[in-house]
């Protein structure tokens, strides 16, 4: 043991040092950090803040100095990543937060802690039963020596752990607390049996899930924040609160982890809630439901006004919230809570399910209170006995490159990345810390934010944050809408459609003004803008000078001059089972796609009633229409007027092919059976000169997700391929992508590749040539004052755009054709361009071997 702390201590010394000398310490407060917000000397954008989540676990023995060692591991395991941010937070999952709810105050108070490998609150005792109970029906101790924690011990811990980061990294520390409301981490008499009055959500059971805006029984045991007992009718939210204020300061905490949707309804797992029930809207609940939510907020911050909040939120989405649950989230982001927003859901770990996980995450940081959001990542479960990194993840980055390609633009115009970065956890459910699990996650993080988004992606969500809230309070019988519109999105992104970049419908119209060149490389994706409304009016004006959006949804509220710029007129409402007229080419496959299309209103904002209103227009294209014996609906068509410009748009009237048909998620359609309709948010791209084709054999096959990052001029792609057999394929309107280190067979002017489970490729060069084997690889430069140097072989008479990094000047980028080192011949001309397809140099006519290089 002397010899592991010597060299922990050696180890982290020289860790300290390290930081020292990439940066100066910045103070902070307990409730709020320093951000920088800057790039450090390794080119990286720094976060405001990294937060490794642990339990008790590790602390295997009870004193100081094994204390100690515990935390010397836990910051030099991650001291690559350490000095990359401004602020460093531990966060204590120390048992199920009834360890706030149970505090009397007494530092000496036995601490129920999540000593637990499973549930600890079921039927069956911990360690008893039958053998064949699975954990979550029956719980062990995680060892037989396991600990007996008090209150005091718990303090000691957060003491410890503040004063060895403080010596290791010079970096401000917080320790953070933990509450969830269910019954998963350590026992809990409080919840399920002094008061189970408070627990109302069926999240993992029948009433397993405290609801935040219940009330308490009086009950006479003293508290420390009620010594006499508490009084009846209590609401759960002052009770909390309270105990909350005397819990962090005694302790020794600076901020406070509300987990699992806590403060954000009452089914945070479920597609179902207290407004939504499966079958229909019960909007009459709305208003009061709305209200409980932010009165637990404004009652809880009246006993505990000044401790930060972080939140897990809910696993879904906020339209979605709203809709089924009540969940104002723009009333508690801007209700002067100090809190920050919910970070992307744990659950792709779990499923697979990342049109969910990044739909998501993309609603929740649209409007956010101020710039600071977070990522989190899932390495270790501490109570489950899995590892997601080790088995869920099988050590795939996907929910690495996929969530960190998200980024959201603010109302500056301003591409603005996650300021902070947690870890669940560092722990595993034996207490190891086990070191490949930060080695081998540390090198995806720092290249996922390497590669971060430095500008709009080629397709951008205008998400409709405000619209959704003020149906809420005005327009409740739209709830239908919300609800439907963040589904269709989710099927969308789980068909192949790579959208990862998102700004609010408010937000846009500040944006634009200030960089009105924002957009002009990219695709917006709207719903339909109501009539009258300021964004109305930006819309139509949009288009005119240019601009390309895809419009999704119902057009119901559309005003008279929006339907006339898109060609639509709504008539009579149909559902049901359509065939569905396809007047386009997509995927391929062995086995077809059904034409039987199944739209249900409920879950798809009502009825179909789109038409298009002139077929005699020129500009027009219709690409897919419904029928219904002698009923026709247009669903998807284009216009480009000649007069605007080049500005093109397109109406997807959207079916979201998935039904309630119990548990907690809608259910996808059978795709043997019908045709996904939020699969053509991404087959209508191809008209504007972005084609992604898949590949597969039959439509039963899972589509691979994808996503496009634009970072310092160049292309990132990042993907999670569920079935390793699908063959993907790219032209774009600058051509074939080239994926740096990839060989591609070119088919029709698309570059092929089949790609493993996950995937993450730079692409710099884009190719205009039919047929062919291409390949693009990194050169050594081998010449004084050159960074980089590309080649791409197998050309025939190709046009090819290549996006070098921003800042260089002309004379500072070379091409060559056929030659090679030291390049003193070969030398040709080439021609810098700038136009919708950004900033690029252009080559023509290249046949064999091309070479590029800058300094």
């Amino acid at each position: 043991m002397k010899n592991m702390f010597l060299k922990y201590f050696k180890s982290s010394i020289r860790f300290g040092l390290s930081l020292l000398l990439l940066g100066g310490c910045q103070e902070n407060t307990a409730t709020k950090e320093v951000f920088q917000g800057v790039p450090d000397k390794l080119g990286i954008e720094r976060f405001n803040n990294i937060t490794l989540e642990a339990s008790l676990k590790p602390f295997k023995q009870k004193n100081k100095k094994y204390y100690r060692e515990v935390a010397y591991t836990m910051y030099s395991q991650w001291s690559a990543l350490l000095k990359h941010s401004d602020t460093i937070s531990i966060m204590l999952w120390t048992a199920d937060g009834s360890e706030i709810l149970d505090y009397k105050g007494n530092m000496e108070q036995p601490l129920e802690w999540a000593k637990y490998i499973g549930n600890p609150n079921t039927k069956h005792e911990v360690g008893s039963g039958p053998k064949n109970l699975s954990i979550h029906e029956r719980a062990y101790v995680y060892r037989e020596d396991a600990p007996d924690f008090m209150y005091g011990d718990l303090k000691e811990i957060i003491g410890v752990l503040k004063e060895v980061g403080k010596e290791l990294t010079h970096r401000p520390i917080r320790i953070g607390a933990t509450f969830d409301p269910g019954p998963e981490f350590a026992k809990s008499p409080f919840k399920y049996e002094k008061h189970p009055e408070i627990v109302q959500g069926n999240a993992m059971g029948e009433k397993t899930f405290v609801n935040s805006y219940s009330v308490l029984k009086a009950d006479a045991i003293s508290y420390a924040g009620y010594p006499d007992g508490i009084p009846d009718n209590t609401p759960f939210g002052s009770f909390f609160g309270r105990q909350s204020q005397h819990f962090l300061i005694d302790l020794g905490f600076d901020y406070l982890w509300l987990s699992n949707g806590f403060g954000f309804g009452m089914e945070p797992w479920s597609s179902t809630g207290t407004i939504f029930t499966g079958k229909g809207f019960e909007t009459d609940k709305l208003s009061d439901t709305k209200k409980k939510i932010i009165d637990f907020w404004s009652l809880f911050r009246e006993e505990c006004p000044d401790f930060r909040i972080e939140t897990r939120g809910t696993n879904i989405a906020t339209g979605i919230d709203l809709a089924k649950d009540g969940v104002d989230l723009r009333s508690i982001y801007h209700g002067d809570f100090n809190l920050l927003p919910p970070p992307n859901s744990p659950w792709a770990a779990l499923d697979g399910d990342f049109g969910l996980e990044l739909m998501g995450y993309m609603t929740r940081i649209a409007d956010i209170p101020d710039n600071r959001y977070l990522f989190r990542y899932y390495t270790h479960d501490p109570w489950w006995l899995n590892s997601p990194w080790l088995d869920r993840y099988g050590r795939e980055p996907h929910d690495i490159y996929l969530p960190m390609s998200i980024s959201r633009i603010d109302e500056n115009a301003v591409v603005a990345l996650p300021t902070h970065l947690n870890f669940l956890t560092i722990d595993d459910s034996l207490g190891d810390m086990p070191d490949k699990v930060p080695n081998e996650v540390i090198p995806h993080i720092l290249t996922a934010r390497q590669d971060s988004p430095t500008e709009p992606g080629p397709l951008v969500w205008v998400y409709p944050f405000d619209e959704y809230h003020d149906w809420a309070n005005q327009q409740q019988d739209r709830v239908s809408e919300m609800y439907y519109g963040d589904w269709l999105i989710r099927q969308a992104i789980n068909s192949g459609l790579p959208l990862n970049t998102v700004i609010s419908t408010k937000n846009i119209l500040l944006a634009i003004k200030k960089k009105p060149s924002l957009f002009n490389e990219s695709v917006l994706f709207s719903i339909v803008p109501d009539a009258g409304s300021e964004i109305e009016s930006f819309w139509i004006d949009y288009i005119r000078n240019g601009g390309k959006v895809v419009f999704y949804g119902p057009a119901r509220q559309a005003s008279p001059q929006f339907l006339e710029l898109v060609n639509l007129k709504n008539t009579t409402s149909i559902e049901g089972e359509f065939k569905i007229e396809r007047k386009y080419t997509q995927d391929n496959l062995e086995n077809a796609y059904p034409n039987i299309i199944r739209h249900t209103g409920l879950f798809s904002g009502g009825g179909v009633e789109s038409r298009v209103a002139d077929k005699s227009d020129t500009s027009t294209k219709i690409l897919a229409k419904y029928h219904q014996g002698n009923e026709i609906r247009e669903v998807m068509w284009t216009r480009n007027h000649p007069d605007w410009v080049g500005g093109k748009l397109a109406y997807v009237r959207g079916t979201n092919s998935s039904n309630y048909t119990g548990g907690r998620l809608l259910t996808p359609d059978n795709p043997q059976e019908y045709f996904i309709g939020p699969k053509m948010l991404r087959d209508v791209l191809t008209e504007f000169g972005v084609s992604y084709k898949i590949q597969k054999s039959d439509p039963q096959t899972k589509d691979p997700k994808m996503t496009i990052v634009r970072s310092d001029n160049g292309f990132f792609f990042s993907g999670y391929n569920p079935n390793t057999t699908v063959v993907q394929k790219f032209r774009f309107q600058q051509g074939a992508p080239l994926m740096l280190g990839y060989d591609t067979k070119l088919d029709k002017g698309h570059s092929t590749y089949s790609f493993p489970p996950s995937w993450h490729r730079e692409c710099r060069i884009f190719v205009d040539q039919s047929e062919g084997t291409l390949s693009c690889s990194e050169e050594t430069t081998e010449e004084l004052g050159i960074k980089r140097r590309l080649m791409v072989t197998g050309l025939e008479n190709a046009t090819i755009r290549v996006y070098p990094p921003t800042g260089l000047e002309t004379e500072e980028i070379h091409f060559y054709n056929n030659a090679r080192y030291p390049w003193r011949e070969g030398s040709i001309e080439f021609e810098k361009m700038q136009d919708s397809m950004g900033t690029y140099y252009l080559v023509k006519n290249i046949t064999g071997q091309l070479v590029v290089s800058w300094e």
